[in-house]
């Protein structure tokens, strides 16, 4: 196998997994719960808001500081929005013992 096969297969991994991610957050997000298991959804709902927000914030800025067109991919803010809510799931369920 040639190395740029082995990359190929390697990033084709990695946007399964995102793919994976994505699905397993909408899932997340409407399947009901306790109060608990909704106060950690909630929580890591809010903080993954808040960095998606403050990175697009970010990008503008850097946009208006090079004069040039905002450009943001979609897939990529959507992978980085699941990855960022599953890291902080985690965190809140091992905090809270969902």
């Amino acid at each position: 196998m040639s190395t740029l096969s082995i990359l190929l297969l390697i990033f084709l991994i990695m946007i399964l997994a995102l793919i994976a991610l994505d699905i397993a957050m909408v899932i997340s997000l409407v399947r009901p719960g306790d109060e608990r298991r909704q106060l950690i959804v909630w929580k890591s709902s809010s903080y993954t808001l808040l960095g998606i927000t403050g990175s697009l914030i970010l990008n503008v800025i850097e946009n208006i500081i090079n004069n040039d067109p905002m450009t943001v991919n979609p897939f990529t803010m959507l992978g980085a929005s699941a990855v960022i809510y599953f890291i902080l799931l985690l965190f809140f369920k091992k905090r809270y013992g969902g």
